[in-house]
């Protein structure tokens, strides 16, 4: 496991700085720390993890990524262990990303029941790693987003963080963004099909498996029918959706770039 992670997160470096923009003159006197830290686990199990992302310095390239924003406050952001809970969180009390050495071990279970489709549009087992471990962190650091620059939401806040966490994978560049985007959506079918959502899971903050998947698969063909033509050729993504996602696209681009500017994908010269 540790030599496989070890190959994963180094595709992480250059997906990270891929899309990265330099912050406008001005900004840095207003700037707040981002400060990151790597918890030393308990679990011997997840010292392979540890010792990757800190090798392969995730979490700086995250915040090299963040620098774009100008923060009002300080904001941390934190590998650790979380006796046996597979999870990741924003904590606003004390403006902190934590995630999980256990979720990312989960991460790593999934590539093992990938599905047929996502291996066919050229998923391997580490892109498969890569694609949720970026989606996570970026998810978490958006809910940090909407809180420290006081983002105004209309909806659920878990659905906005996933469609910001989407955008942001969008801008990685073309086969990165296909590779992330392909790997997230690869392991929330791997949930849905492990998933028989009753009545009640329909009431939780977070939409469900399947729902995200097909949320995720509409806003990466809106952005890029081109790129991403074949989830319509594959009938990945239903026709009945797959015709409003240019325009679901649009309508969340048009959001970011007047809420979170910093955040907008560049402009096609």
């Amino acid at each position: 496991m540790h030599v496989r992670l070890l190959h994963a997160f180094s595709l992480v470096v250059p997906v990270l700085l891929a899309g990265q923009v330099e912050a406008e003159p001005g900004h840095s006197a207003a700037r707040a720390e981002i400060t990151v830290a790597y918890v030393q686990p308990s679990d011997p199990v997840h010292q392979p993890i540890y010792e990757a992302l800190t090798e392969r310095r995730v979490l700086e390239r995250v915040r090299d990524h963040l620098n774009r924003v100008a923060l009002p406050s300080p904001l941390s952001l934190k590998v650790s262990g979380c006796n046996g809970q597979i999870d990741a969180w924003y904590d606003a009390a004390e403006q902190a990303v934590t995630i999980c050495y256990e979720y990312i071990a989960y991460i790593g279970e999934i590539r093992r029941n990938l599905p047929p489709q996502a291996v066919a549009l050229g998923l391997t087992p580490k892109d498969a790693i890569v694609g949720p471990f970026l989606e996570v962190v970026v998810h978490e650091v958006a809910h940090a987003l909407f809180h420290l620059l006081k983002v105004p939401i209309l909806g659920r806040e878990e659905d906005a963080a996933d469609q910001l966490a989407a955008y942001t994978l969008l801008q990685l560049g073309q086969e990165q963004a296909r590779l992330a985007i392909v790997g997230t959506a690869a392991m929330y079918a791997v949930e849905a099909r492990a998933e028989a959502p009753k009545l009640r899971d329909f009431a939780a903050v977070h939409s469900t498996s399947a729902q995200r998947l097909f949320n995720l698969l509409c806003l990466a063909y809106g952005a890029n029918p081109k790129e991403f033509a074949a989830l319509r050729e594959m009938d990945l993504l239903p026709k009945e959706r797959a015709g409003g996602c240019e325009g679901e696209y649009r309508q969340l681009d048009h959001a970011i770039r007047k809420l979170i500017p910093e955040m907008a994908a560049p402009v096609p010269r």
